[in-house]
């Protein structure tokens, strides 16, 4: 692998698109730095030291913005907004006839639904950077009672122009993430999440050797981490391939067809989307009890049920709930964004058939059946690996320091993978040495 890296350097157009990748990568962790006018980094600083660990939306926000979101930099929404604008126009294709049609024109159309992306990843900035700044005004919600205030001046223009350079932040991480995707190596969005959640590891991992103080749990967090890692890259490499035979046809003098290829069907199809879903939704009841507590101590008694069982990680009601939302939206987004009727019209279309398989409705009934079964265990393995960080809870009290579990173990294996099949892909191009030999 280290010689691969090595003759890729070597490429000139390649290590170019190295280079600039890097370059991007940079600049991306210095603006998450960078404070916005208005806040009192020192302040800050002080109150994320003494401030427990976020969970639920404001812990997974914190995430994917590398720890930006609560220093409130000009980065600090990352490119959360992008995610949520990107899955909304995703399901809406379900819903909305013209995203449907949009769907299928192709090139064309998909540049169309990334324009609507764009614009609806804006207006989720300024939605987002108005709710992040309205807690601001009153940190003890994002950083615990021992924080008073964070912010030099909370004028309305200064809150105004607060919210126009988060806004302005998220665009521009949403365009470098594009050039990236044009000009360097890997999916930009994708690499900037990886970059993100690569960053918190280090102080993550030395978090935990802190709280315990024994190097021998340190050191064993790590080889479980690696354990890990190699479980989840088997996973998210098996797939189901289902054989599929084209039939020889003759256009004037040209025969076409007569070859045979397959339909890979991963096990896990729908990727980190549904654990991203169902942390998100888990989350809305705790966002909504903050709202409704009264500073006299009186609440009502369904404020009091979500403080007791929907806050803390390590409760068998969250666990069972988070679990079962995970199972649900694994099985909705995979319906959503595999159709067997198409895939069948398709291959019927072009002269396919599945060896032993009738074309048209048998085939989509059989392709059913199998996305079905496999769904099955792919579900599984995300609830199973969602949980390791509350299982890390509650053994070593390591929640949201432990790092090799959940959204954040999903994404840096996808992510990982991905890029490097794209440099395995140009190595392979100038006739060198991939990767894997």
């Amino acid at each position: 692998m280290l010689t691969a890296f090595t003759r890729a350097f070597k490429t000139p157009d390649l290590r170019k698109k190295l280079l600039f990748t890097l370059g991007i990568i940079v600049l991306f962790r210095l603006g998450s730095l960078v404070p916005v006018p208005g806040v009192s980094y020192t302040a800050v600083q002080n109150c994320l030291a003494d401030a427990p660990k976020n969970t639920g939306v404001l812990g997974l926000a914190n995430l994917f913005s590398g720890g930006a979101l609560l220093q409130l930099s000009i980065f600090a929404l990352g490119i959360m907004p992008y995610i949520t604008a990107s899955i909304i126009v995703q399901l809406l294709t379900v819903v909305i006839p013209r995203f449907e049609a949009l769907k299928k024109e192709g090139q064309q159309g998909q540049a169309k639904m990334t324009q609507y992306t764009r614009y609806l990843t804006i207006g989720l900035a300024v939605l987002q950077s108005s709710t992040l700044i309205t807690f601001a005004q009153n940190p003890q919600s994002l950083f615990g009672a021992t924080c008073t205030n964070i912010l030099s001046n909370d004028s309305i223009p200064t809150l105004v122009i607060m919210v126009l350079t988060m806004t302005a932040g998220t665009g521009l991480v949403m365009w470098m993430g594009e050039l990236v995707t044009d000009k360097g190596i890997g999916n930009g969005m994708s690499l900037l999440i990886f970059t993100s959640i690569a960053a918190t590891f280090p102080s993550s991992l030395w978090a935990i050797q802190q709280q315990e103080g024994r190097w021998d749990i340190f050191l064993g967090v790590i080889l479980l981490g690696f354990l890990i890692i190699a479980l989840v890259v088997f996973v998210e490499q098996s797939q189901r391939r289902i054989p599929v035979q084209y039939a020889k046809r003759q256009v004037g003098r040209q025969m076409y067809g007569g070859t045979s290829t397959y339909i890979p069907l991963k096990v896990n199809m729908a990727g980190v989307i549904p654990v991203i879903f169902a942390s998100s939704l888990l989350a809305l009841p705790t966002l909504i009890a903050q709202f409704n507590r009264s500073a006299t101590g009186d609440q009502p008694g369904w404020v009091t049920w979500i403080d007791q069982h929907l806050v803390t990680g390590d409760d068998p009601v969250y666990m069972l709930i988070y679990i079962g939302l995970i199972l649900f939206f694994t099985f909705f987004y995979v319906s959503i964004t595999f159709n067997p009727t198409e895939v069948a019209d398709n291959m019927k279309k072009y002269g396919g058939f599945i060896p032993g398989i009738r074309a048209g409705r048998p085939t989509a009934e059989y392709l059913d059946y199998v996305i079905t079964r496999i769904t099955v265990p792919g579900a599984i393995y995300l609830g199973l690996v969602s949980l390791i960080p509350l299982i890390a809870l509650v053994l070593v009290g390591a929640n949201q320091n432990f790092p090799f579990g959940g959204t954040s173990i999903l994404i840096i294996v996808g992510v990982g993978l991905e890029t490097v099949k794209q440099i395995e892909s140009q190595l392979q191009q100038r006739h060198y040495e991939g990767f894997l030999r």
